[in-house]
């Protein structure tokens, strides 16, 4: 089963970084592949942590697919999971950690791991994906300077 695994040390707050990973219907602006996102339902937990089931389009040249997800945002952990809830894998879950570092400054740690259900699409589909996810965390570094460069 495919996986990913980095760290990154970014010159930005955890709570912006949780933030600016968070708002997932922000993604078609600048996260790869990424086409659009709609948000199909959102419940606020107690302790600030809150669950949204998402549905994502990818699409690379002429493949398209949606996928839906279920996204645990736990803000007082600065913790994201997702899970895969439908669409052409079999198996889907990524999870984002932030760790306050001082100095304005985090490290972010983010894993994958998936599987296509279909394994034609996953022969096709399996070497963009694995490009597109080692691009992630470098995609929301650089929203982040774009974003919080003010403050940076």
């Amino acid at each position: 089963m495919p996986q990913f695994s980095t760290k990154r040390q970014v010159r930005h707050d955890a709570g912006d970084m949780f933030a600016l990973v968070a708002d997932v219907e922000r993604y078609p602006e600048f996260v790869p592949l990424c086409r659009s996102m709609r948000l199909i339902r959102r419940v606020e937990e107690p302790e600030g942590v809150d669950i949204l089931v998402a549905e994502m389009t990818v699409a690379y040249k002429l493949l398209r697919e949606r996928f839906a997800s279920r996204v645990t945002l736990d803000r007082p952990n600065l913790q994201i999971l997702v899970e895969y809830l439908d669409g052409p894998f079999s198996h889907m879950m990524n999870r984002w950690e932030f760790h306050p570092r001082g100095d304005h400054s985090c490290e972010i740690e983010f894993f994958i791991s998936y599987e296509f259900r279909s394994r034609a699409l996953g022969l096709l589909m399996g070497a963009v994906f694995d490009t597109a996810f080692r691009r992630f965390s470098a995609a929301f570094e650089k929203r982040a300077d774009q974003v919080y460069a003010r403050r940076a």
